[in-house]
């Protein structure tokens, strides 16, 4: 016995790594994208829904025939045409069957095939199919030639290239996939306004995408629903073969009488999950982020009906559903990729035009081969009459040939001048045929043929023509899917509509009456309800700590806290930590330093401005708005000089018009607020002139009440000074000594 004695090392090749595997990947990725994820722009089908289709076409289960096991027909793909996985067949088979995924279901199904819900499909030994009505018209002229046919993937079957219908599937059902760096998402569209469109591009070639909008109002979706978006957005879209639409769910107002209302859904948007949708919107009630809805029920039966209860019979209906749609898939956005192969097999992103266009043109080509193949099929048949009526005419002799000849074809070929297949059909011919009546019906069904072949010659020679029988022929398809029937009727509904608009804090956020703690050590706590403040020393703190501020809010709320390094924090009242325990450190929650000190925390809402001063008695007015930050770092306000740091943060009321500045030297100035500007950041002026010491407190008030401060001790009596001209200078200056019983420790 011979051996092989050559080495495998032999026939190893050097090839540099990096081209090797961009090479293999390249080919993978070539045939994910052309033979798996993107669909013919022709027919709308990735191969495992043609080979579906055309297997169950093969079973023979047409709409009229009984059903059939789906394992029957998934184990007829895998095996014959499909050589992959049979869940996902399975998986491809029961979207085409959902009414909820595709707008014209190809599969009619019996059984469980999932619901709205997001259940699952039983598995296929349950579940039986057939062809819907759609799907004939989508294969319509396999038997005739319509379509190139392949060799299956062992070589032992045959399988169609594409399907010839005359059916607008790719934007009737739309399509979605993910190749290898590209992907394709087509949302469906309503075929009767396809065909119009269709229709239109046959008359007129060169019509641009505008003119497609006539006729086409935008997606038909199969669960309905309402496009907002403006027609500028729409038609950008189209144009360009890549955009979104903005899709909201249907709803309407229900009385419920004496003043009470519910609000009802009936459609959602395409693609959502209804059963994580109502989980969705529980989960805001649960967590209180929209208080103005009190409960959520799910009453659907065949048709979805989502029932919303407000909290109160003054809620506004549309606040409501505003809210509901920015925080929920109520509103959702359908994403548009009209990334398609094109005739040549090539994936390119098309404008609706483009695609639309290619269909018709497929459409053509379609109609050009039909026709050639009923001529092929006529002059056939027409053959085989020929032969018929000679035999018919010399049926005696025939006879006799038949009789008395041991070899009767050539004699007959060389008597009557038949072609072979002639001769076979006379010899092929029942005796029951024989009848006089037989010539007469031959030659009516002769010169029928011959004037159908007059007809489809002409029909071949002019496209004028041409372009009058596919009307034809679309019409009467647009008869089947018109607006007036039921599978026709459009469902999705395109009204423009402003965004959602922003909610009011109040209606996010259910406003309570809080208590905030913070302490020296900077941990924050809020306490229910509005307390004794002057309780907060008989609080809890840790060891060694105690209350540094403490006053009322509301958790609608936003709390300021400013920083001695002049930083200013912002703070939701309602994210605070409940009153139990000693709270949380504050830095936790915002990005503050340890060695950086708290100089104020007091809520948003207590005025529109504020008087912020440092160390060095340098100050400027700054409106609430503009210290606001929206992140954890916060934002840099007050920019105090070296070795100084942010020392007051003072509310500025309305109808304050002068300012009262302490300083550590024991010096009292007053001067009017107009010298103070208003800044957004920055150091500021100088307040008040100081030898030694720096600035101990400032405050603004109404020059015509005079000023007031604290007297202190268990009574907290106040004193007031009513004439504050004596202390009254320009601003900068040094000051005098204060009023008699002025605080010792210099702070109003």
């Amino acid at each position: 016995m011979a051996t092989d004695l050559t080495d495998p090392f032999d026939q190893i090749v050097d090839h540099p790594f990096d081209s090797a595997l961009s090479e293999r990947y390249l080919v993978y990725a070539l045939s994910t994208i052309t033979a798996r994820s993107l669909p013919d722009v022709r027919d709308g089908l990735k191969p495992v829904h043609r080979r579906l289709l055309w297997a169950m076409r093969l079973l023979r289960l047409d709409p009229a025939s009984g059903y059939k096991k789906c394992a029957r027909v998934v184990g007829d793909v895998i095996g014959k045409y499909h050589p992959h996985g049979d869940q996902s067949v399975y998986d491809a088979m029961v979207r085409l069957a959902q009414d909820f995924a595709l707008r014209y279901p190809l599969v009619d199904g019996q059984g469980n095939f999932g619901n709205i819900d997001g259940d699952n499909a039983a598995a296929y030994r349950y579940t039986e199919a057939r062809l819907t009505p759609v799907a004939i018209d989508l294969m319509d002229g396999l038997d005739e030639d319509a379509a190139d046919f392949r060799p299956t993937y062992n070589g032992e079957e045959q399988e169609p290239e594409l399907f010839p219908g005359l059916f607008p599937n790719l934007l009737a059902n739309g399509a979605s996939g993910i190749a290898v760096g590209m992907a394709t998402s087509i949302p469906p569209h309503n075929a009767a306004e396809l065909i119009d469109a269709a229709i239109h591009l046959i008359d007129q070639p060169a019509a641009d995408d505008a003119a497609m909008l006539q006729f086409i109002q935008g997606p038909d979706l199969p669960t309905g629903g309402i496009v907002v978006d403006p027609p500028a957005a729409i038609a950008e879209a189209y144009a360009t073969g890549r955009g979104s639409f903005r899709v909201r769910a249907r709803w309407s107002v229900e009385d419920q009488g004496r003043g009470t209302w519910q609000a009802v859904i009936s459609e959602i948007p395409y693609g959502v999950q209804k059963g994580k949708l109502i989980e969705q919107i529980a989960a805001l009630i649960n967590d209180k982020k929209l208080p103005i809805l009190a409960d959520v029920r799910d009453e659907s039966d065949a048709e979805v009906r989502i029932v919303l209860e407000p909290r109160s019979r003054t809620v506004d209906a549309a606040v409501l559903m505003d809210g509901l749609f920015r925080l929920t898939d109520l509103e959702t956005r359908v994403p548009l990729n009209l990334n398609v192969l094109d005739a040549t097999r090539t994936p390119r992103v098309m404008s609706l035009r483009e695609a639309l266009s290619a269909w018709v043109d497929h459409q053509f080509i379609v109609l050009r081969r039909r026709t050639e193949h009923r001529l092929a099929r006529i002059a056939d048949r027409m053959e085989l009459l020929d032969g018929y009526i000679i035999a018919f005419l010399n049926l005696d002799r025939v006879i006799e040939i038949i009789r008395t000849e041991d070899e009767p074809k050539p004699v007959m070929i060389a008597e009557f001048a038949l072609t072979d297949r002639q001769a076979e059909a006379i010899l092929n011919m029942r005796l029951r045929s024989l009848r006089r009546l037989e010539e007469m019906e031959l030659r009516r069904e002769r010169d029928g043929l011959e004037k159908e072949q007059g007809e489809l010659t002409l029909l071949l020679g002019s496209e004028a023509r041409q372009r009058t029988r596919m009307k034809r022929d679309l019409a009467k398809i647009r008869d089947r899917y018109g607006p007036e029937t039921a599978i026709g009727r459009r469902r999705t509904t395109v009204a423009e509509a402003a965004p959602a608009a922003d909610i009011p804090l109040e209606a996010m956020i259910e406003r309570e009456p809080i208590t905030v703690i913070l302490s020296q050590r900077g941990w924050i706590r809020a306490l229910k309800g509005h307390g004794d403040l002057a309780a907060a020393d008989t609080l809890k703190f840790k060891e060694g700590d105690g209350p540094l501020f403490a006053f009322h809010a509301q958790t609608t709320d936003k709390l300021l806290l400013a920083a001695d390094n002049g930083r200013f924090y912002t703070l939701a009242a309602d994210k605070l930590p409940g009153g139990r325990g000693f709270g949380e450190p504050v830095r936790l929650m915002i990005d503050l330093a340890d060695d950086v000190g708290v100089t104020a925390l007091l809520p948003a809402s207590a005025a529109a401005r504020l008087l912020v001063a440092a160390s060095d008695g340098r100050g400027f007015i700054v409106r609430t708005g503009d210290v606001i930050a929206e992140t954890r770092k916060g934002k840099q306000v007050v920019t105090p000089r070296p070795g100084a740091r942010l020392a007051v943060v003072r509310a500025v009321r309305p109808e304050d018009d002068y300012v009262a500045v302490a300083g550590d030297n024991r010096r009292l100035l007053v001067f009017p607020m107009s010298e103070l500007p208003e800044m957004a950041r920055g150091q500021g002026v100088q307040l008040q002139r100081y030898r030694e010491g720096g600035l101990a407190d400032v405050r603004a008030f109404r020059f015509a009440d005079g000023l007031s401060w604290t007297m202190g001790g268990e009574q907290g009596r106040t004193r007031t000074e009513p004439d504050m001209n004596p202390w009254r200078a320009a601003r900068g200056a040094a000051g005098r000594m204060p009023p008699t019983g002025f605080p010792r420790d210099n702070r109003f």
